[in-house]
């Protein structure tokens, strides 16, 4: 997998060629604020919230998505699956709040479930070895154990490995639902 840019379009051409089969009305991405510094005046804000350190988000109300510099970079680090992988959930986001009704009992979860199916469904992307490794590792690391999360906000790591495969295994359906 490559870097942040190449993240941003394959997830959004993913969600672009797609959208019709799953749902109607006419597909808009968010916008990409990409990459802050948390207390800097350039790091945005949602819903008079400030961007915190070590996170990537999705903003409603700005109908945006947004990561920290250093959480990319310590991610790309360890392999560059990460980058998608936070990229791709946060795109999950987005989508749940475009489609009524979408979102699921644990929409952290949902997100994770669309990444799997973005990432596994996307014809752009050639996975590489050890790439589903540092996908599952990624989940683990940022399990509810983050500061910036409440308790059970996103699930343990098994949850939200078993959300993102579902996802991957099933695709788009399998995070929709019943």
């Amino acid at each position: 997998m490559a870097e942040t840019k190449d993240a941003v379009t394959v997830v959004n051409d993913f969600w672009q060629s797609r959208w019709d089969t799953y749902f109607t009305g006419t597909y808009e991405p968010p916008t990409v604020f990409g990459e802050y510094v948390a207390g800097t005046p350039d790091a945005p804000t949602c819903g008079g919230r400030p961007a915190v350190p070590n996170n990537a988000f999705y903003c409603p109300s700005g109908d945006y998505i947004a990561w920290d510099a250093q959480l990319m970079r310590e991610g790309y680090a360890k392999g560059d699956s990460m980058v998608y992988l936070v990229i791709a959930h946060e795109w999950g986001h987005a989508v749940q709040h475009r489609v009524t009704g979408l979102t699921a009992e644990a929409p952290e979860l949902q997100a994770d479930c669309l990444a799997g199916a973005t990432l596994f469904g996307s014809e752009e992307l050639q996975f590489e070895t050890g790439d589903t490794e540092e996908l599952a590792q990624t989940l683990t690391d940022l399990a509810d154990r983050t500061p910036w999360t409440e308790s059970e906000d996103h699930g343990d790591a098994e949850e939200r490995i078993t959300a993102f495969n579902n996802g991957g295994s099933g695709g788009v359906d399998a995070c929709l639902p019943r």
